[in-house]
């Protein structure tokens, strides 16, 4: 991989005037062969000098072979190779990266075709398994990525995909890291982004937790209507047990009614007789005569 830096362009040219300056005075001495010569040896050596001049940033390391075989590894900073001997075939990034991947019209363990989009983050730890042990890490992890994704899929439900995402980013974290240690390097975390389900699945699922929700509701309705009921039970057995105070009960209901709505309450004479209330509606009755005379007043 060849690199320009601006050390190595420095170097070229300051080599490169101080010969041409040797060349041009030689030649003014009237030795125009010796002249040619320096200017060609000049050129050749500022080319060597600047291809051996090297600088490496600080987030990356310099893998250098020297006739095919690995001799070091460089970086960050300044170094050195032999031009021609030493060749620089990879400068790898050390810094965290990024990298999406996803599966299409994959079938999950209930049979369920969905795409999942995931994010990968990982690093190079070590430069030298990433160099010589896999032609191209890169692609590689990306490749191990996505089979590693399939695998999960294949081996879980739709609704365990659907709430369970950090499950599934973890698992997947596991596989992804263990096949790509052998390559040097690390995968940090893995994150599932989305999960597409077919639009007609989709649908019948609203609809589920639709009827879902009216059975719930349903049941608290039931619920509620129990406890009623029990309350109520509960009374009947108190005025049951004391009728003085059924009776200072009906007679409060009747006394609301008129009180509120100034109007005449029919009471049937069973419920009168029963209740005994025939004593009470002389007593109310003008009271309630009186209110509905001060309501047609106003």
């Amino acid at each position: 991989m060849l690199r320009s830096n601006p050390l190595s362009a420095l170097t070229f040219a300051v080599i490169l005037a101080i010969g041409l300056g040797i060349a041009y005075a030689t030649l003014l001495g009237g030795q125009p062969v010796q002249a040619v010569v320096i200017a060609v040896l000049t050129v050749l050596v500022a080319s060597i000098a600047s291809n051996a001049i090297k600088v490496a940033n600080q987030w990356e390391r310099v893998i250098v072979l020297r006739l095919g075989k690995y001799r070091s590894l460089e970086g960050p900073g300044l170094f050195f190779i032999i031009p021609i001997i030493e060749t620089v075939p990879y400068w790898i990034d050390i810094r965290v990266i990024t990298a999406g991947f996803k599966a299409e019209k994959t079938l999950t363990k209930d049979t369920v075709p969905v795409d999942v989009d995931a994010v990968l983050f990982w690093k190079v730890i070590d430069p030298e398994k990433a160099a010589l042990s896999v032609a191209d890490y890169r692609s590689a992890i990306n490749w191990a990525a996505q089979t590693a994704l399939r695998d999960v899929i294949g081996k879980t439900v739709l609704a365990d995909m659907l709430e369970g995402r950090e499950k599934i980013s973890g698992e997947l974290q596991k596989i992804i890291d263990v096949r790509t240690e052998p390559w040097g390097i690390n995968v940090i975390s893995v994150e599932v982004k989305d999960v597409l389900i077919p639009a007609a699945l989709e649908d019948a699922m609203s609809m589920q937790a639709q009827a879902e929700r009216e059975r719930q509701a349903r049941v608290i309705l039931g619920d509620s209507e129990r406890q009623v009921a029990e309350k109520f039970g509960e009374a009947a057995k108190t005025y049951t047990d004391n009728p003085t105070a059924l009776h200072l009960r009906a007679m409060n209901m009747l006394y609301e009614g008129l009180k509120q709505n100034a109007t005449i309450v029919i009471v049937p004479s069973t419920a009168v007789d029963s209740m005994q209330l025939g004593g009470l509606v002389p007593a109310v009755l003008p009271a309630a005569l009186k209110g509905i005379g001060e309501t047609g007043k106003g």
